[in-house]
């Protein structure tokens, strides 16, 4: 039986959240409603970043409304923030003697702020002076005002540039090294765009999508083209606005295609131990910023990372993102999301479909769960701390076939519950 209207879920959306999030919770029977219709009566209030303060303010009616993010999110999806974490978690973990853990940290080029760390950055690049940086805005750009250099008579004359066009708040900016040599696909430069899933910081339990793409730059690699972000930049809608020249186009593969690819050209030991890099290196940054972000049973987040491969096939994180675009691009960019956001909340389980103990739900498997989470065929290997987590990045994604199976077992333990 159905249930009515008024024992139906109920969410709100803010009006900048893409269609995709509202078409999943009418699929799932939910029932949308309004901040002026509401009564503060809801259940889920999916937001923007910047009206999080205010949604979470509004859980008056019980620990079960939920708000997809975290007070001071800025703690790891600010560059410069983030960086600042990851140098004192790793401070930390040298202190109690687990260098191995700490080598985990270096995963983020170096970054300076600017102007705040300009002498401190001229200190740095003098030690190599032919090295190239690239400089963003302190906000999110989406690929604007980017600017990338060798030369520090660059940087000063591009920031008298900036001092005389810029308002005064907008003259903060992020410098950081590139990585000169990335590996490329077909010429071109690519990196990925990974899905995780934060539902609580205290204790830290985080799931990594198996689904994910790989954005591939519309133009060939060359450090002779500095000035060209169409080399260098693979940022979708910078890729998007050069749709007009179809020969400069980027375009997206998906995770399972790259590590198909990678797997045929290097072997499945090495790609899967750099997969599993990856995971470790998401797994710091969380931990590295633990105990600065504001816990709430009312927030989950589901964060876009972005990891550029080397030429050696070192995983470099490049940002986190507090609000990956859910709007697609495709037919398939649109199941992909669709499938992720179903899973958000699967994970989430405010219908009580689930029994509380799973490892994986639909296309998410569960990595940390205030503690690391090992592969289950693993679990019982000696030396745990060389074996894999919990992550399945790029693998088969079933998710269909692994819903029917929890459905499945749901009903054998309410039966056994019951008997």
């Amino acid at each position: 039986m159905s249930a009515s209207k008024s024992d139906r879920l109920k969410f709100m959306l803010d009006p900048t959240i893409a269609v995709t999030v509202r078409d999943v919770l009418l699929a799932r029977g939910w029932t949308e409603v309004t901040k002026e219709g509401s009564d503060g009566c809801w259940d889920v209030y999916w937001c923007d970043v910047g009206t999080t303060r205010e949604a979470l303010e509004m859980c008056k009616h019980g620990g079960h409304q939920r708000v997809p993010h975290f007070r001071n999110n800025s703690e790891l999806t600010t560059k410069n923030m983030l960086f600042r974490n990851m140098k004192r978690y790793k401070r930390t973990l040298v202190q109690n003697g687990k260098t191995k853990e700490a080598e985990l940290c270096d995963c983020l080029p170096i970054i300076f702020e600017l102007p705040a760390e300009y002498l401190m950055f001229v200190e740095e690049y003098r030690k190599s002076p032919g090295n190239t940086w690239i400089v963003k805005p302190a906000r999110g750009s989406k690929g604007r005002g980017i600017f990338l250099f060798q030369k520090l008579k660059d940087l000063m004359e591009w920031r008298e540039q900036q001092r005389a066009q810029c308002e005064e708040q907008d003259r903060f900016w992020l410098i950081q090294r590139y990585i000169e040599k990335p590996y490329l696909i077909g010429g071109c430069k690519f990196d990925l765009r990974i899905f995780v899933l934060v539902t609580s910081y205290q204790p830290l339990r985080a799931w990594m999508a198996r689904d994910g793409f790989a954005r591939i730059a519309g133009s060939q690699y060359s450090l002779s083209s500095l000035q060209d972000n169409l080399v260098h930049l693979t940022n979708s809608a910078l890729q998007i606005s050069a749709a007009g020249d179809p020969c400069r186009q980027g375009c997206k593969w998906s995770i399972h295609k790259l590590r198909h690819f990678l797997t045929a050209r290097h072997g499945a030991s090495m790609v899967s131990a750099t997969f599993d890099l990856m995971a470790r290196q998401v797994v710091s940054s969380l931990c590295s910023v633990q105990s600065s972000v504001v816990q709430s049973n009312h927030s989950f987040e589901l964060y876009g990372y972005d990891i550029l491969l080397d030429e050696k096939l070192t995983p470099w994180l490049l940002e986190v993102n507090a609000s990956p675009t859910l709007l697609p691009t495709s037919l398939e960019d649109y199941q992909l999301k669709y499938n992720m956001i179903e899973d958000v909340f699967n994970i989430l389980d405010m219908e009580h479909r689930l029994t509380g103990m799973e490892l994986r739900v639909g296309g998410f498997d569960l990595m940390w769960n205030d503690g690391p989470v090992y592969k289950p065929f693993l679990q019982n290997i000696a030396n745990a701390k060389d074996v894999e987590l919990n992550s399945f990045l790029g693998c088969l994604n079933d998710r269909d076939e692994n819903l029917k199976q929890l459905q499945i077992l749901k009903m054998l333990v309410s039966r056994c519950t019951h008997d």
